[in-house]
Parts: C-alpha cells; structure tokens; sequence
C-alpha cells in the first residue's frame, strides 16, 4: 500500500500556532469581499460589547441613590432618578437586542459567502494547475481542503473573530470602568488576571502545534480512505482487508493523538480559567469587604470613597472581566484551527499555476481563391495556426499534424532522465506505435506532446512551430486521447460523448460512437443514450466505458490522435469491431499509438520499441521481422512486454 509522503511539506511554515500574516490575509478578503457589509457587522459587535458594561455603571449609581434614601427616606426623590436610569438601560439592551440579531444574520451571510468564493477561488485555480501537482498530492488530501479545512475556516469567521473583538471590546470598557472607580480594587482583579494570562499562554501555546498536526492528519486520513475505496477490488482480490485495517488503525490512531494532544490542552484550559475567576471572585469580594471595615482611602479617578456602591459593581465586573478573558483564552484555539486550515487553503490558492508563455492560436481557415489561408468565425473543417510576429504582421500555418520530436530529453526529477535524445518523426496522416515494457517512457512521450509536462532538452515541433510558442489549450484543442484509464462524468451517456466537443449534435455524437463501435450496446441500455451513469460509469463494463472514452474522442475530431492502450480493456471480438472504426477515425490523421498488443499495430506506419528511455528500434512492421530484434522476439513469444 502507498505511503502518504511529503507530509512535511503540507505543515505551515514557521512557529507553531498564531500566524499574524494568514489572519491578516484573511481579514484583508473579508474587507475586499464586503467593504460595507463586513465593517457594518463589526461595528454592531463594538456596539453591543460596549453597551455589555453599561450595567455597571448604572448598578453603581442606583446603589448609590439607594444608599442615600435609607439615609433620608425621600423615595420620591430616588424613584426619579432611579426610574429614568433604569428606563435607560432597558432601552440599551433592546437596541442591543437588535443589534445583535442584525449582527449575527450579517456574519451568517459574510461568512457563507467567503466560504463560497473561497471554494470558487480554490477549485478555478486547482484546474489552472499542472498535471504534476495532481500527481504529487493524494486527491483525498485535496478533498480535505474542500470539506474540513473550509469547515475550520467557517469557525474562524463566525465564531473567534466575533467572539475575540467582543471580548477585548469588554475586556478594555470594564477595564477602564475600574480604574475611574478605584485603583486598589483594580489590581487586585489585574493580579488574578495575570495569573489567568499566564496559565491561558501555557495551555493554548501547547495545543497549537498539536491543532496544526491535527489539520494534516485528518487530511492524511481522508486521502488513504479515499484510496483504499477506490482499490477495494483489489483488496478483496488479494484478500489484504487485515492490512488495510492495520495501515488504517495507525493512521487513524496518528490523528487520534494529535487530536487528543490538541484537545485535551484546549479542554482543560476553560474550567482552569473559570475557577481561577471563581478563586478571584471571592478574593475581590473579601479585599472589598477588608477596605469598607478598615475605612480604607480610595484611589480612583472618579474621587469616590469605598462604598457598597463601589464593592458590589466590582463584583459584578469581575466576573464579566474574567468571563471574557476566558472566552478570549478560548478562542484562541479557534483561531489557530481557523489559521491552520486557512494556511492549507491559501497553499492551494497559491500553488504555482501552469505556465503557458504561447501566443500561436488555433483559428477556423478556408482557403480563398488563390490558394491562400484566410481565418474565418465558422468552423469550415479546416483548421490553421495564427502566428503573430513581432513587427505586426501574422502568418497561418495550415493544421496538418506533422509532429517532431527532435532529441528530447525529459526528467520528472532534476537529473533523474527517463527520456534521452529521443527523436520521433510524424508525418500527416502517418500512424506511429510505441512499443516496449512498462516505465519505458512510451506515455511520457504523448504527455510531452500535449505538453502536460515540458520537456528538459531538445525541441518538439507541430506543423514546424515550436509547441512552446503555440498555446496549451489550442494545442491541446487540436489532440484527440484516448487514456488507459477511463474517466467517465456523472450524466448520461450522450452528455459523456458530447464532452469531446460541446456543439456537437445528437446526430454527430451517435455517429462518433457507431464509428467507435459503442452504438449497438448503447442502444440496449435501458434508456439508450439517456441513460444516466455515476460513479465513473460503474453500471458499465469496463470495456464499454473504454467504447464510450473512444467515441467522446472520435466526437471531437482531431487531426491528431493519442491512444494510450485505448483498447486494452476490449475483449478480441470487441477489439476487431473497435479496431476498423478506429481505422476509419485514423483515417488522413497524424496518430501516436501506444499498445501492448501488437497485432493492433501491424499497419502503423512507424513501430518504435523503446526501452529505459531509449529508441532502440524503429520501423515497419516487416521491416522489423526481418531485423530480428527486440520486436520480433515480442511478437513471435521469445520476449514478453512486462
């Protein structure tokens, strides 16, 4: 089974735990995103957090009226100032009420809308990216970035961002409200709270790394379990269902630990913050008490002497103080979630896109009276290369398909070649097969023709322009592949050849899978072509969803042809019909052939055997017989393709 590797490279850079630069990152999106809406929703989050600490301020003054009525009896004279005050503050918390509401639908909105360009952003830059990414990174991995990562993102956005600006919006109000009414009483609460502080840093800074781990590790997880329900053919095959539960069992256990590790710092920390508020509580409350009986002198801005009006709101601040420190301290946790699937995400926004430095354009041509290339808007059949030049002026190169390759070289890694001074000449309409064992660099060469991947040394030439000069998606355009694996999309069956060239009519998409020979099972499907396939067409057989891959092909008319084992999943009655409409397809096209059974490639044009990266023979298939070489021991059973 295949190890998940690289995993180092997905851990985010740097130390653990808080990234300014991702949250800064994040925010900067919000703001772009909804310059009115996000600020709006910010501003009712200060607004309620600010009217949070305004009961204190009238508990202080309401104690105090009361305390001078028991003094006087006069409760006219406190009832009018009492009940203004208290009509006050109720009209704080209705407005509050609303805002609130208004606040909490804003983020909802905000929030979903993010994670909405986010996936947008994620997936449109994923399909800019090379073929080698994809072949680098585990797609359940990739998958991860969609659904849990985004999920991390969510809480980041919803919940710790409002939860952390509302807390230190209090956190500064209440503060500052205990300094106005007394300096003694406020370090004692900023003594506690400094203890708070300190055991708050040591937890959360533990669980960081650990939240961080976790990210990846449930990335890890997802990407095996993906794999292993894609094989599970194999699996049963061969009968490793105890292996894969064993690999399984570590992996899962790897995200267990580093989830438990995570967890278990982040679960202690809000019932040690709590009780160390509530241990602060009663602390306050007896020093309180200590400065009433002592007759203690009070230092405050506002000048008052100790009082019960004084200790009580105290009191009462203390609680809300500590309280949002807590809440602060956890969602901390929340943040260094949100950052880290935030990293991963970004990681993919930021992936080096594929380079295309082309400027040579596929164009509609005709041909005018005197012979010459003319572009015209409709499609006419015949196809021509736009070449701009530097002085203005523009040639066409009439599409022919004359392929070169001329002593290329190509490594997946620097300095590791897996192709060296191959060169492969293609004229129009010629068919050229590549033979040999399997890792002989026969797909690497279609792949550097379509230009998945580009080539280290040497040049490749299509109908004479150098293919760097010609644009990835015209050159592509241009190529018509059939791959050894099938890829079939959710729809039905006509949708799936339509796939090859979306204009193409009903009538032409039948006609492509007649000339493919997939036309007579198609028809006795329940629905015919309206038959619905999922799931990579699994209510298919292989061999017709090779038939189907074929006509999705044939549907798009290329003058250039790559079939990559197209019919190695064709039983040999199949393969005989598939085969003359794949000569009636091959028909005045340049094709690039790669099969393990020779007897499909008798009549190519052009037979290369190839072995560890080298061209070691080449030429028709009489030619070959009589050389004696590698071919004829492969054909007549002396050597085997492994």
């Amino acid at each position: 089974m295949s190890k998940q590797k690289n995993m180092d490279k997905a851990m985010p850079k740097g130390r653990p735990g808080f990234n300014g630069g991702t949250l800064k990152r994040v925010l900067k999106m919000l703001m772009e995103y909804y310059p009115v809406l996000f600020p709006v929703a910010i501003g009712c989050i200060i607004f309620c957090s600010v009217t949070a600490t305004l009961p204190a301020i009238f508990l202080q003054q309401v104690i105090e009226v009361i305390e001078d009525w028991t003094q006087s009896g006069d409760w006219a004279s406190a009832s009018k100032i009492i009940v203004p005050k208290v009509l006050i503050l109720a009209g704080f918390y209705v407005v509050s009420i609303i805002g609130i509401t208004l606040q909490s639908q804003l983020m909802v909105y905000i929030t979903q809308g993010f994670l909405n360009k986010s996936r947008v952003s994620m997936f449109n830059g994923m399909q800019n990216l090379p073929i080698k990414y994809f072949d680098t990174n585990k797609h359940g991995d990739i998958m991860s970035h969609y659904t849990n990562d985004i999920d991390t993102l969510r809480m980041l956005i919803s919940q710790a961002i409002p939860s952390l600006i509302q807390s230190s919006i209090v956190i500064i109000c209440v503060l500052g409200i205990m300094i106005y009414y007394s300096l003694p009483m406020t370090f004692v609460v900023l003594a506690g709270v400094i203890i708070m502080l300190n055991v708050s840093k040591k937890l959360a800074g533990g669980s960081a790394k650990y939240f961080i781990k976790q990210q990846v590790s449930i990335g890890k997880a997802e990407g095996y379990i993906q794999e292993m329900m894609n094989g599970q053919k194999v699996i049963k095959v061969f009968c490793h269902e105890e292996n894969v539960k064993e690999d399984f069992d570590k992996i899962n256990e790897e995200l267990c630990n580093d989830s438990f590790r995570a967890n278990s710092y982040a679960n202690c920390l809000g019932p040690i913050i709590m009780n160390i508020g509530n241990v602060l509580y009663v602390i306050v409350a007896t020093v309180g008490g200590l400065f009433l009986i002592t007759g203690a002198k009070n230092f405050g801005l506002s000048g008052m002497a100790f009082s019960i009006s004084i200790v009580v709101p105290f009191l009462n601040m203390t609680k809300q103080f500590t309280g949002n420190v807590n809440t602060f301290s956890q969602q901390i946790n929340h943040v260094v979630m949100g950052i880290a699937g935030a990293q991963r995400i970004f990681e993919v926004m930021d992936a080096t896109p594929e380079t295309d430095d082309g400027y040579v354009t596929l164009v509609n041509a005709k041909l005018d009276e005197t012979g010459n290339i003319i572009e015209v808007p409709e499609h006419t059949g015949v196809w021509a290369w736009k070449h701009p030049h530097g002085d203005g002026t523009l040639t066409y190169t009439k599409l022919e398909g004359d392929v070169l390759l001329d002593d290329v070289d190509f490594a997946y890694e620097e300095g590791k070649n897996v192709l060296h001074n191959v060169s492969v000449f293609a004229k129009p309409g010629q068919k050229v097969a590549f033979v040999g064992s399997t890792g002989a660099g026969k797909t690497t060469i279609t792949n550097l023709i379509n230009r998945f991947y580009d080539i280290a040394d040497g040049k490749i030439r299509y109908d004479g322009i150098n293919i760097n000069k010609i644009k990835k998606a015209d050159l592509r355009r241009s190529l018509g592949i059939v791959l050894q694996e099938t890829n079939l999309f959710t729809g039905t069956v006509m949708e799936n050849i339509r796939y090859g060239n979306l204009d193409a009519t009903d009538e032409q998409c039948i006609d492509a899978a007649k000339l493919a020979g997939a036309d007579d099972f198609i028809t006795r499907l329940p629905l015919g072509y309206d038959t619905q396939l999922s799931n990579n067409g699994s209510n298919l057989s292989q061999g017709q969803r090779q038939l189907i891959a074929i006509a999705r092909a044939a549907v798009a008319d290329p003058p250039v042809m790559i079939l990559d084992e197209a019919t190695s999943s064709i039983d040999t009655r199949t393969e005989a019909i598939v085969q003359r409409g794949m000569d009636k397809l091959m028909e005045g096209r340049t094709v690039f052939v790669i099969a393990h059974r020779l007897s499909t490639i008798k009549n190519s044009d052009v037979i290369m055997v190839l072995e560890h990266g080298h061209i070691i023979e080449r030429g028709n298939h009489e030619k070959l017989l009589e050389e004696k070489g590698t071919y004829y021991q492969l054909y007549t059973g002396a050597f085997e393709l492994e």
